[in-house]
């Protein structure tokens, strides 16, 4: 006689039914809210998130992480040096015990992707001396990054035959990307085939830099990639004269007391918040994906944030000797409070190069003032302008080279008149120059270390102009610049 089963009731059924809807549900989740989830990777401390916390630009200009990782041992060619460093070639920092360089920050949007943000302009590193560690300074300018080598880099690797899902996924996993099989079905048929139409209509938008002279490393056009990238401008239809805007990085330490006065190079805005969200622009956020909270811990942060102070011997004689040369003749312009600060000096006074001023056009502001249309940050303090602004002088030992464009490489050149300045100098080197205050500019070359040739016969290069205090005696001159330490 044969053993029978017995029949499970409707009431275990339903319980079983329950059971498995309830499993099926938690693998669910556990595999699609990672997915579909928005989360910045998140620093307590404020100088950490300012280098790698996210503004918001993953989403809409993020690179998938595993794509943005392999690239560089993919096609070490389009890479300076070819390719050794990997992104450090282009200047990029990397600290110890960080997966990527300052100014880069990561978010998962289906994946991790990588994007920019406020540090990959403003951080810059600083040595004492030929084999001094390279000292990591938040809120200098980037000087040691080519960000121009790094959008062409992009766009190389975009139009490579190379750039596939069966040549890249085994370079993945050879890195240590070990993705699961969802992972690589997205990498397969949504993250690769879609990074690469992306930065290849970039590399089209952005070709225009090809007709460039090159920026070399801490400087950007800061207005025409906005042209094209924020609102589709056809940049091959601009008049010659719009199409160079080079400028150097700025500072960003010390905030609260510029409120109010012209920023930008050309003091085409007189708010700070705006400014902020326009160079969040430049970093590839949108009205829609900003993260304001993040880009709002960083504002506050600068708003006091004070510049570093001199870090080297300085004679106090000298520096009490040029303390008045500098309150009688450059002060009312370059200290805050003085009654020219912060004002634009029309461009046939001041008589530096006008290509950055040029860029900048009144088409350029109609379209910006449709930017975050429906938001409370809708811009409305952008104007155009007739010249440059008297920036205040804080932290100003750090900031050379010197002149809106980078154009002089020293304070001490800067005194000198337009024809006595250095034609050709070399951009890149972070080794500091104490005697004349900026950094090391004739030297070619520092091991296998090429530095970038600057050439002021360049259209957007020129050192003219700015000729307030060549006539000053060599010892007034150099009292000047001792003062100018201090500051």
């Amino acid at each position: 006689m044969s053993a029978q089963s017995t029949p499970i009731p409707a009431k275990g059924w339903k319980k079983l039914w329950v059971l498995i809807v309830s499993i099926l549900f938690a693998v669910a989740i556990a595999v699609l809210v990672p997915l579909i989830s928005n989360n910045p990777v998140k620093y307590s401390d404020i100088n950490d998130h300012f280098k790698y916390g996210s503004i918001g630009s993953e989403p809409a200009r993020g690179i998938p992480y595993w794509i943005w990782k392999v690239l560089p041992q993919m096609f070490p060619e389009y890479l300076p040096k070819n390719g050794k460093g990997g992104y450090a070639s282009l200047g990029f920092i990397y600290e110890q015990g960080k997966d990527f360089p300052v100014g880069f920050s990561q978010r998962r949007v289906f994946v991790n992707r990588v994007g920019l943000n406020c540090a990959v302009c403003h951080t810059g590193t600083l040595r004492e001396k030929p084999d001094s560690p390279h000292q990591v300074i938040s809120a200098m300018p980037a000087n040691v990054v080519n960000l121009q080598g790094y959008i062409q880099f992009l766009s190389k690797v975009a139009q490579d035959s190379r750039f596939v899902p069966d040549e890249m996924l085994p370079q993945i996993e050879a890195i240590g990307g070990h993705l699961n099989p969802i992972q690589k079905l997205i990498y397969r048929y949504v993250a690769i085939p879609m990074t690469r139409d992306a930065l290849s209509i970039q590399s089209d938008r952005l070709s225009f830099l090809n007709r460039q002279p090159q920026w070399g490393p801490g400087r950007v056009d800061t207005f025409n990639p906005y042209k094209t990238l924020q609102f589709n401008f056809p940049m091959g239809k601009l008049p010659e004269k719009e199409l160079i805007g080079t400028a150097d990085f700025p500072s960003v330490w010390n905030q609260k007391p510029r409120e109010g006065l012209q920023l930008h190079w050309d003091g085409d805005n007189t708010s700070v918040d705006e400014r902020n969200l326009s160079a969040g622009l430049g970093a590839g956020i949108t009205p829609t994906s900003v993260d304001r909270a993040g880009l709002k811990r960083i504002a506050d942060w600068l708003w006091e944030l004070p510049p570093p102070t001199y870090p080297y011997e300085i004679n106090a004689d000298l520096a009490a000797k040029g303390q008045p040369i500098f309150e009688n003749s450059c002060a009312s312009c370059h200290t805050f409070g003085g009654d020219r600060v912060g004002k634009v000096m029309p461009i046939a006074e001041i008589g530096t190069d006008p290509h950055r001023l040029n860029s900048y056009t009144n088409e350029l502001l109609a379209n910006q003032n449709t930017l975050f249309a429906g938001y409370p940050e809708r811009f409305k303090h952008f104007s155009k302008t007739n010249g440059y602004a008297n920036m205040p002088l804080d932290g100003i030992w750090l900031r050379a080279p010197y002149l809106h464009n980078g154009s002089v490489p020293t304070l001490r050149d800067l005194l000198e008149t337009p024809e006595n300045r250095p034609k050709v100098f070399y951009r890149g080197n972070d080794l500091f120059d104490q005697q004349n205050v900026g950094f090391v500019s004739n030297v070619a070359q520092e091991g296998d270390q090429k530095y970038f040739k600057f050439d002021t016969l360049l259209p957007g290069n020129s050192n003219t102009g700015h000729l307030y205090g060549t006539e000053l005696s060599i010892e007034d001159k150099n009292a000047l610049v001792e003062y100018l330490k201090k500051l």
